[in-house]
């Protein structure tokens, strides 16, 4: 583990935590893309999301191979060829090319391995110290996973009617992201039972997640008026404290002034007694 963290570039635990979920998702449409009863359209729209996600894994590693202190380690001894593999897009090119989308798994094993001890540790400390941040990642790590699976769903259910006006993946995703935003302008809908519930899905998921994207900016808006607040008092109290040691500072000066007059006086009092 020590090794490892010397070899590759220490990643932040958001990014950790968001490739994590992209390579869970990347298997499971793997596995999806192999079942029998998917239609056409359904086909073509998760090899599209497949190679977005080929594109994502292959810069994540170029930037771990440019960031390990030495290529060979990483590319051999870490098994970053594995990642490279499970990196190639196929285009829709290569149908057995998904067999190469297993090689992803050396890359969730090594992220579940830097995720454990220590590492754990850290990463829910992290996480309670910042817990507004995260809330916000994971708000729009979940709004990605709700638009990917519930247009791949609404696809499959919606193809195989023919009545059905979501034909196409370009139409579901817009559909997912228009009912997700809860702004539904009714060009598309579904028809089939499956569909209606998939749809109802998102209608309430998109809810919960316009909800909490806007306590989280009520939350940073409240946070920093409080702040400020928080100074306010702290600033009044500082210079309150300057006038009154300025105070102080006079009535010392004043004290030595009267001294020194007292002074004076006895001595001008008693000059005229010694000549006497």
């Amino acid at each position: 583990m020590k090794e490892e963290a010397a070899v590759l570039r220490k990643p932040s635990n958001a990014y950790q935590i968001f490739i994590l979920v992209l390579t869970v998702l990347s298997l499971a449409v793997m596995a999806v893309m192999l079942l029998p009863t998917l239609s056409d359209a359904t086909y073509k729209m998760l090899g599209i999301y497949d190679n977005v996600i080929c594109v994502i894994f292959l810069i994540d590693f170029f930037l771990n191979l440019r960031g390990a202190s030495k290529k060979r380690d990483y590319f051999i001894g870490q098994r970053g060829w594995l990642d490279l593999l499970g990196s190639i897009p196929s285009f829709g090119v290569f149908k057995l090319g998904g067999l190469l989308r297993l090689a992803r798994l050396s890359r969730l094993a090594r992220i579940l391995r830097l995720l454990r001890g220590e590492q754990k540790k850290a990463l829910v400390k992290d996480i309670l110290e910042n817990r507004s941040q995260y809330a916000l990642f994971i708000t729009i790590l979940l709004t990605l996973l709700v638009l990917t699976v519930c247009s791949t769903l609404v696809l499959q259910f919606e193809s195989k009617s023919p009545d059905a006006n979501i034909t196409s993946g370009g139409d579901a995703l817009w559909y997912a992201i228009v009912t997700i935003t809860t702004v539904g302008y009714g060009d598309f809908y579904p028809v089939t039972a499956a569909g209606r519930i998939t749809a109802m899905f998102i209608m309430f998921m998109g809810v919960g997640i316009i909800g909490a994207l806007a306590s989280l900016m009520a939350s940073l808006l409240v946070g920093g008026s409080s702040s400020a607040e928080e100074e306010t008092p702290a600033a009044t109290s500082a210079s309150a404290a300057t006038p009154a040691l300025s105070v102080q500072e006079e009535l010392k000066a004043v004290k030595e002034e009267l001294a020194a007059v007292r002074q004076m006086l006895e001595k001008m009092s008693s000059g005229p007694d010694r000549r006497g």
